[in-house]
């Protein structure tokens, strides 16, 4: 491996480039209209997917949308017209599957950030968005990323949900002066 950060930088955007290159055009339609539609959306995440998934809530939040980010004091209850997007790039992740129980059984719908579609909590969501990126599931063999464990999916996860208010942004009529406007002044 090259200790050039000029090399491993090209490497490492050659990896992304290929997974946005092996996503179909209609990857965040469905998660798409479900945003739309949503009344109220809750976000869950662990570890650095969490990280990611909380700028997606704050530029839903920009966006003037109803996000709440799961287990911040201020999460409202989530029922009938309400949205759970949670990420579990392996396919699994115990806690999110819990909420999405819950979030069901309240009547609201579920989404699933993923790069395993067969996976455990993959299978119990409403809808999936999938990112064909290496995750610590599929981080061992010949043709692994130059980044380490999950990095790929978590950053190809990040540009999804950038890539995703792009179009929200076109579909609802949002501006970037508009979302400005709602951005904190608390800084």
């Amino acid at each position: 491996m090259s200790n050039s950060i000029s090399e491993l930088g090209v490497r490492a955007i050659a990896d992304l480039s290929g997974v946005f290159a092996a996503m179909p055009d209609a990857a965040a339609d469905n998660l798409i209209e479900a945003v739309v539609k949503a009344r109220r959306i809750c976000l869950y995440g662990a570890g650095r997917e969490g990280l990611a998934l909380r700028g997606f809530a704050m530029r839903l939040f920009h966006m003037g949308r109803d996000a709440h980010v799961v287990a911040d004091m201020t999460t409202p209850p989530v029922g009938p017209g309400d949205l759970l997007i949670v990420t579990a790039g392996q396919g699994w992740l115990p806690t999110a599957e819990t909420f999405m129980e819950i979030a069901k059984s309240a009547g609201a719908q579920t989404a699933i950030i993923t790069a395993q579609p067969e996976g455990r909590a993959s299978k119990k969501a409403d809808i999936r968005a999938v990112i064909p990126a290496q995750t610590l599931a599929n981080d061992r063999g010949a043709s692994v990323s130059v980044l380490p464990m999950g990095s790929l999916f978590e950053i190809a996860e990040a540009i999804f949900f950038e890539l995703v208010i792009l179009k929200l942004r076109e579909r609802v009529g949002e501006t970037a002066e508009s979302m400005r406007a709602r951005h904190t002044n608390l800084e």
